[in-house]
C-alpha cells in the first residue's frame, strides 16, 4: 500500500480533491500535463486589465461589531497589482485604533457572551459562516484576485472553498475541547481545565490574504477567545468583507475586530499591547523577530510565528523526469512563486540533470502569465512595486554570482507587476538566490551526486519549513522523511493543505503550529484545580 502511493500519489486528482488541498491536479490519469498548460504568448497574455466582477464594499475599520473611520481619518490606497492603480482608498489604522479594538474585545471577552456560550453554540455561528463564504464564493475570490493578483480559478476554486472547509473543521472541535480529571498521591480531586487564553493578536499576511485569516480566526474562535486581526496593507479587502458575513452568522459585536494599516504603526501596536493575551503572526523571518521582540518586552505574551523557507524540492535519478519537472513546476511557480514554503530550491540527481533542465526551460516557456481575471492563466503579477523590484533585484545577483540564466528573467509586459518565470541551472549553495528567500517566480536547480550529500546540503540553511522528495523508490522516501530538518515533507506531491494537517518549521521558519488540533493548543491555556476529599470511596 505505502509503495503504490508513493509511486502513484503525484497523479491521483481525487487524493488531493478529497481534502480540499492547495494543489490543483497536476496531470491526467495516462499521465500527460493537463490541457491548461497550452503554449501562450507572455506579452499577448497582458492586456488592459478587465473589470472585476465585484465592487469594494467595506473599507474602514472593524471595531465592536460596527465600520468605522480611522481616529486619524486617515486612509491609505490599496492597488490593482494589473497595472498600479488604485481600487480603493482604506482606513489608516494606528495604535489610537488598536486601543478601541482591544478594549472592544476585551469587554467581550471579560463581559459578553461569547466565552460563556456553548461550546455548541459557538460551533453553529461558524458553520453559519461558512455556509455565507460558499453562497458569496464568486463575489469574495474576485475580491480577492483584485486586491492580490492570484488566478481567479485558484481562488474561486481552491482557496475560497478552503475557508469554508477550514471554519467547519474548527466548528467541530468547538464542542470537543475538554479537560482532564487526574489521580493524585493522596486524598485530592485534581482537575486539569483548558480555558480560552482571552484577547488574541493575530497579524496575517499578504500572499494568502483569506487562507492565513481562516488559520488564525478559526482555532481563536472555536475555543472562546475574542480576536483583534491585522491585515497585511497590500490586501484588506478581502478580509473587511467576510468579517461582515460573521457579523450576519451571529457573531457577537466585540469578538472579531479587524484593522488595516501599517506594520510599523498598527503591527508594532497590537504586538506591543499590554492587554493582548496571545499574538499569531505570518511573515518574514525580519519582521517575526521584530514581532516576538515587541511581545517579550511589553507583556510576555506567547507567540506563534509562521515565517520564511528556502524548501528543497529533490528529484531522485529513479523519478519519471515528466512529472518530475511538473511538479517542482508546480512546487515553485503556483501563486506567482509567492509562497512561505515554495520549492525554490530545486536539487536534482546528476544522472537526470541534463534533461529535467531541458523540460523545466520548455515547461516554463509554456507557462501561461497574464490577467489574473482570464481564463486558463496562471500567473498574475506580483503583489506591488516592491516586492517585484525584490525579485528582480535577485535575478541580476544570481547573474552577477556565475549562475546561469536558462530562461525569463526581466518583466512581462510593460504594465503592472508581472515577470516571466525565470530559470537559473548551475547554482551553487554559496549563492544568495539559493540562501535567500526570493518569493517569486524564479526556480534555482542544483545538481547533486548521492542522497547523503542532498541531505547534508538541504538542511545546510537558517530555514526549515517544508522539503519535497520524488521518487519511486519506498527506503529513499523513508530516509529522506526523517533526514529533512524542517516541518512538513511532501513525498511525491506538494502543497498539500488539508485542513487537519499541521503547518509550521523547523529553525528560523518559526514556532509553534497552525491547522490541525495542535493549533488549538495556541489559544488555550491550562489551569490545574484541587480540592481535598474527606474520606473519599476512592482515589
Amino acid at each position: 500500500m505505502a509503495a503504490r502511493w508513493i509511486a502513484s500519489s503525484v497523479l491521483s486528482r481525487s487524493r488531493c480533491a478529497s481534502s480540499r488541498a492547495l494543489a490543483y491536479s497536476l496531470f491526467r490519469k495516462d499521465g500527460s500535463a493537463s490541457g491548461v498548460f497550452r503554449r501562450f504568448s507572455i506579452s499577448a497574455a497582458i492586456e488592459e486589465p478587465i473589470s472585476p466582477p465585484v465592487q469594494v464594499k467595506y473599507s474602514q475599520l472593524l471595531i465592536n461589531g460596527k465600520f468605522v473611520d480611522a481616529a486619524s481619518g486617515k486612509t491609505f490606497p490599496t492597488l490593482d497589482p494589473r497595472s498600479g492603480e488604485v481600487i480603493a482608498q482604506v482606513a489608516e489604522g494606528d495604535s489610537e485604533d488598536v486601543n478601541r479594538a482591544v478594549a472592544a474585545a476585551r469587554k467581550a471577552f471579560d463581559e459578553g457572551p461569547w466565552p460563556r456560550m456553548t461550546a455548541y453554540e459557538r460551533s453553529r455561528i461558524l458553520i453559519r459562516f461558512a455556509d455565507l463564504i460558499e453562497k458569496h464564493n464568486d463575489e469574495i475570490a474576485a475580491l480577492e484576485t483584485w486586491d492580490n493578483g492570484k488566478p481567479l480559478e485558484q481562488a474561486a476554486q481552491t482557496e475560497i472553498p478552503m475557508l469554508a472547509r477550514l471554519m467547519r473543521y474548527y466548528a467541530g472541535w468547538a464542542d470537543k475541547i475538554h479537560g482532564l480529571v487526574v489521580p493524585a498521591d493522596g486524598p485530592h480531586h485534581v482537575q486539569v481545565l483548558h480555558e480560552p487564553i482571552g484577547v488574541a493578536g493575530q497579524i496575517i499576511p499578504w500572499n494568502f490574504p483569506l487562507l492565513m485569516f481562516a488559520w488564525k480566526v478559526g482555532p481563536a474562535l472555536a475555543c472562546g477567545n475574542t480576536i483583534v486581526l491585522k491585515t497585511a496593507e497590500q490586501t484588506p479587502l478581502s478580509a473587511l468583507y467576510v468579517s461582515k458575513l460573521f457579523l450576519e452568522a451571529g457573531l457577537p459585536e466585540g469578538v472579531l475586530n479587524v484593522i488595516s494599516g501599517f506594520g510599523p504603526t498598527a503591527g508594532a501596536a497590537v504586538a506591543s499591547h499590554m492587554d493582548v493575551d496571545k499574538l499569531a503572526f505570518t511573515g518574514s523571518t525580519s519582521t517575526g523577530k521584530i514581532v516576538l521582540e515587541l511581545a517579550a518586552r511589553s507583556n510576555l505574551k506567547p507567540v506563534t510565528l509562521e515565517l520564511g523557507g528556502k524548501s528543497p524540492m529533490i528529484i531522485m535519478d529513479d523519478a519519471d523526469i515528466d512529472q518530475a519537472v511538473e511538479l517542482a513546476h508546480f512546487a515553485l511557480f503556483f501563486n506567482q512563486g509567492q509562497c512561505c514554503c515554495a520549492g525554490s530550491r530545486t536539487f536534482v540527481h546528476e544522472r537526470v540533470y541534463d534533461e529535467f533542465l531541458e523540460k523545466a526551460k520548455a515547461r516554463a516557456l509554456k507557462r501561461v502569465v497574464g490577467d489574473p481575471f482570464r481564463k486558463g492563466v496562471e500567473q498574475g503579477p506580483q503583489i506591488d512595486e516592491e516586492q517585484f523590484s525584490k525579485i528582480l533585484h535577485y535575478i541580476k545577483s544570481g547573474v552577477e554570482d556565475g549562475a546561469t540564466l536558462v530562461t525569463g528573467g526581466t518583466r512581462a509586459g510593460t504594465k503592472g507587476y508581472y515577470i516571466q518565470p525565470t530559470i537559473f541551472a548551475d547554482v551553487q549553495d554559496g549563492m544568495k538566490i539559493a540562501q535567500e528567500e526570493i518569493f517569486g517566480p524564479v526556480q534555482s536547480i542544483l545538481k547533486f551526486k548521492d542522497l547523503n550529500e542532498v541531505i547534508q546540503r538541504s538542511n545546510k540553511t537558517r530555514y526549515g519549513l517544508a522539503a519535497g522528495v520524488f521518487t519511486n523508490n519506498l527506503q529513499t522516501a523513508n530516509t529522506l522523511m526523517r533526514a529533512l530538518r524542517v516541518g512538513t515533507v511532501w513525498i511525491n506531491c506538494f502543497d498539500v493543505f488539508d485542513a487537519a494537517i499541521p503547518f509550521g518549521g523547523y529553525k528560523m521558519s518559526g514556532q509553534g503550529r497552525e491547522k490541525g488540533i495542535d493549533s488549538l493548543k495556541n489559544y488555550l491555556q491550562i489551569k490545574a484545580v484541587v480540592t481535598p476529599l474527606d474520606n473519599p470511596a476512592w482515589l
